[in-house]
């Protein structure tokens, strides 16, 4: 789902540049590429957690000869934008990824550089890390990422004032959420705020139902190439629930000219324009950026409701288990990205993370949860995820980045009434594998 923490920041020249293909070293003023330039280049997701990054980059060219240069891409273009340069001269050193099958075409293409080698030489760079999340980026067997942000459950963000003057708690059942529906709208307000112009927003939806109503398993099954699942009965009450949320009008009619990247969604909920909005936790380090006294006062969350009879877990989470860091292998410079990466367990690191929202999954993240941006927000999240019988990998991230446009447009389509549950079922059963 794109990781996703989403709105672009184009950072000035400094520590940080927007990318505009090539890759240029900041301030040289030559088109010199990053591979070229005798420094190491760290490309992220352009968006609100990339003042951490900055600061992790400042840190280590304090102390290295080789100095790191961090380049973003706007977040709705990064993965196109990455699939473009990822095997020409102007190839980062070390880039942003979800893990999973973000990076499997790139380690059949032989262009990552696996990591045993950095962690025979310093096994902290594997046992600093939750082993459930480090695993997430090991391919046929060997790893090819090291974690790094944090973990990303989503979560179901609301607008606490606006709900208090609706008469409305946070949804704990399905049952509920549609009665808060009903409720927002006959105060007139939209009840869930949905960036249906990204398209992923709208992702996170097809997701969870499916988790509640299914179970894990039908995904596990789905990505493993069993492409009758998507026919089955919980594929199609799934389909039909979200049929049934959309046309009671849960958001409203212009959703789809509507986006997150932007910071129109966020907008909506923190204005008071709408009552809910389902993203990932980074939302509250997008909405801390953004409209820095919602956050502090009125933004509530809670987890996403449960559904009865469903064959999920309620306590089940969808998201991303991390970002990594994984490296090209063509890297001129492997020692100091092996130096760099030691970064990313580092007490400074986990600090940094915890004060914008974010929840690192290194060892030592419990120890520092009371000095978090909102430790009420960081403990909730950390025992969501320690207790989540299942936690599922975005659908978009789970498989091969070909899928991706056909998932995203499979969904907008059922949506906005283009495509019916046939079509959307006959969608994702052709979606490719590799």
């Amino acid at each position: 789902m794109k990781t996703r923490a989403r709105l672009p920041r184009l950072v000035a020249c400094g520590a940080t540049l927007a990318l505009a293909l090539p890759l240029s070293a900041c301030g040289a003023g030559n088109g010199q590429a990053s591979s070229d330039d005798g420094k190491i280049h760290v490309l992220v997701y352009g968006d609100a957690s990339n003042k951490v990054e900055k600061q992790i980059v400042s840190t280590f060219n304090k102390t290295s000869d080789v100095k790191a240069v961090l380049d973003t891409i706007p977040g709705a273009d990064y993965q196109q934008k990455l699939q473009t340069i990822i095997n020409t001269p102007q190839a980062p050193d070390i880039f942003f990824n979800w893990g999973g099958g973000s990076i499997q075409p790139f380690v059949k293409a032989d262009l990552l550089l696996p990591l045993d080698d950095f962690i025979k030489k310093n096994p902290d760079l594997d046992n600093k890390f939750l082993p459930s999340v480090f695993n997430s980026a090991v391919v046929d067997g060997k790893p090819y990422g090291v974690p790094m942000r944090g973990t990303q459950p989503v979560l179901l963000f609301h607008n606490k004032k606006v709900l208090d003057q609706a008469g409305i708690k946070p949804p704990q059942t399905w049952d509920e959420l549609l009665a808060a529906v009903k409720k927002l709208k006959a105060e007139g307000v939209t009840p869930i705020a949905l960036g249906g112009g990204d398209r992923w927003p709208t992702l996170m939806w097809f997701e969870y139902l499916y988790d509640r109503v299914a179970g894990p398993g039908l995904f596990q099954k789905a990505i493993k190439g069993d492409k009758s699942v998507w026919e089955s009965a919980d594929s199609k009450k799934a389909l039909s629930m979200l049929r049934d949320l959309v046309d009671a009008g849960a958001f409203g009619k212009n959703y789809d000219s509507v986006k997150y990247t932007n910071g129109a969604s966020p907008a909506l909920l923190a204005s008071g324009k709408a009552g809910f909005e389902l993203m990932g936790s980074w939302y509250y380090a997008q909405q801390q950026t953004d409209a820095k006294d919602f956050a502090e006062k009125d933004l509530g969350y809670t987890t996403f409701p449960a559904i009865s009879g469903g064959k999920g877990d309620a306590a089940n989470v969808v998201g991303n288990t991390n970002n990594f860091y994984s490296v090209l292998k063509k890297t001129k410079h492997p020692e100091a990205v092996a130096e760099f990466l030691k970064l990313m367990y580092s007490d400074e690191f986990v600090k940094a993370q915890l004060a914008i929202g974010n929840l690192p999954t290194t060892t030592n993240t419990s120890s520092f949860l009371d000095s978090a941006a909102n430790p009420d927000y960081s403990r909730f999240q950390y025992d969501l995820v320690a207790k989540a019988p299942a936690f599922q990998l975005s659908w978009d991230q789970a498989y091969p980045p070909s899928a991706g446009t056909p998932i995203q447009q499979a969904v907008q389509q059922f949506f906005n009434g283009q495509m019916d549950a046939d079509g959307f079922i006959k969608a994702m059963q052709a979606l490719p594998n590799e």
